[in-house]
């Protein structure tokens, strides 16, 4: 099998001669050749560029022959393109210095024309598809409910008080907001397909800082309508706390389940049926002996079974990540055969 045909096989739960095998945040810090491009360009000035974010999307297609790319960027331009500028602070991480918080923040809000406000990753992906045409390349964007923690908070948070007093509050604004969201990021998603992405990934991060009830009502309906928006390839549904959600999250339209570390795949696959899983080695593990990472790899895909499953870490590579662990995860899953 080519790379194309695996892993389109697995996302729509045909057979596969093993599970194709890509894994988030896939070019960073972890490796010397991305340290090398940002020691030249801003974090921000990289995900802008897209003849720059090209060349780092291929360094871990090149150094470990993965069966996908995914595009380098970053959740939330969305934020610009709706009206809020955000910044990456060194050690600190996103700030938006104007939170949207009053009903005169909400109506400050634009509804944007994606191909015009978003259009570096869409390039970005056409340009992959030239100088790697043997590897698909998979789009992604952060979930409605992750970007309004963003964008209410102002900054990262334990928990994310103020996009929860809203909901708590003025529910009115925030399922405006949350709307808004959901179509912004549909479009998003769909740019990318239409650029020639085999798939799209929605991360919805923050899931896990609402109550079942709360994701329902307010999270849940944000992201179907976004997945509706969204046509031409699968759809895959993320978050890192997804075990509190997992018997609704088929609910969001996805026709992939993302799976973190803390959820069984076995009991997973028992409550998702027949849909297609992605995941879901603890990133952690990677710095274990070659031997224990092995191990783990195929407890998780036998768990899988042969049919529908993308191997992946369950939740991004950390900069401290040893090569040798990637390599040791990336060789496990490539001497894997289903008979």
């Amino acid at each position: 099998m080519d790379k194309h045909e695996r892993l389109g096989n697995a996302l729509r739960g045909l057979p596969v001669d093993r599970p194709p095998v890509w894994f988030m945040r896939q070019a960073g810090r972890y490796m010397t050749e991305y340290r090398e491009v940002r020691s030249r360009v801003s974090f921000l000035e990289l995900c802008h560029t897209p003849e720059i974010a090209c060349e780092v999307t291929c360094q871990p297609v090149d150094r470990f022959d993965t069966d996908a790319a995914i595009v380098f960027s970053d959740i939330l331009p969305v934020l610009s393109a709706i009206g809020r500028e955000f910044t990456m602070e060194k050690g600190i991480g996103p700030r938006v210095p104007e939170p949207v918080r009053t009903e005169a923040d909400v109506k400050s809000l634009v509804r944007p024309d994606v191909s015009e406000a978003l259009p570096w990753v869409p390039e970005t992906i056409q340009l992959f598809r030239k100088a790697r045409p043997d590897t698909p390349i998979l789009g992604f964007a952060g979930a409605p409910w992750t970007l309004f923690c963003y964008l209410v908070e102002g900054k990262g948070s334990k928990d994310w008080l103020e996009p929860k007093k809203m909901l708590m509050c003025e529910p009115h604004l925030a399922e405006h907001v949350l709307g808004l969201l959901a179509d912004v990021v549909g479009d998003y998603l769909q740019s990318q397909i239409d650029a020639g992405a085999a798939g799209v990934q929605m991360f919805d991060t923050w899931a896990g800082a609402l109550s079942r009830a709360d994701y329902e009502r307010f999270a849940l309906p944000a992201a179907i309508r976004a997945f509706e928006r969204v046509k031409g390839a699968p759809k895959i549904f993320y978050s890192k706390d997804l075990s509190s959600i997992l018997t609704i999250a088929k609910k969001t339209g996805a026709d992939v389940m993302g799976l973190d570390w803390r959820t069984d795949m076995r009991e997973a696959r028992e409550l998702l049926g027949d849909m297609p899983v992605q995941g879901n080695l603890d990133p952690i593990a990677l710095y274990g002996p070659p031997d224990t990472i092995g191990d783990k790899v195929r407890d998780i895909i036998r768990a899988a079974g042969p049919r529908g499953h993308v191997f992946n870490l369950g939740h991004g590579v950390l900069p401290t990540t040893p090569i040798e662990g990637v390599d040791a995860m990336i060789a496990a899953v490539k001497a894997w055969r289903w008979d």
